[in-house]
């Protein structure tokens, strides 16, 4: 699958979003070194801390249905500027893919494209 690809798949996912207190809908798309892609899209709550973002569902569904290598995340919000991810997505991804591809991008479809180390240079590890 190209970054197009991807890309497209997570703006399909973030129509799934169901955000009606910020207004704000994510849409991810999760690369599998097999090539599956998993997508996921924010779900809200009344009560915010109960909020799960689009990028740990796409994780929790490949991780669920067997899957833990990563390759590439793409993202797609729905407002100005580019969309990263927050720290806790961040903290999920380097559970499995510590070296992952993060293409994030604007209301304009433009892209940039960092390693997970990048965005996360010292993620929690349990040590040995």
């Amino acid at each position: 699958m190209n970054v197009d690809e991807l890309v497209a798949a997570a703006a399909a996912a973030r129509e799934q979003a169901y955000a009606p207190y910020s207004g704000f809908k994510v849409g991810a798309a999760l690369l599998t070194e097999k090539g599956q892609v998993y997508t996921g899209a924010n779900v809200e709550n009344a009560s915010y801390g109960l909020t799960v973002c689009a990028e740990r569902i796409a994780v929790f569904k490949a991780v669920t249905s067997g899957e833990k290598n990563f390759t590439t995340l793409a993202l797609v919000g729905s407002g100005q500027g580019y969309i990263f991810p927050c720290g806790a997505c961040l903290q999920v991804l380097a559970e499995f893919a510590p070296v992952i591809k993060v293409i994030i991008t604007d209301e304009k479809r433009q892209r940039k494209e960092y390693n997970l180390n990048e965005m996360l240079p010292r993620h929690f590890v349990l040590p040995t």
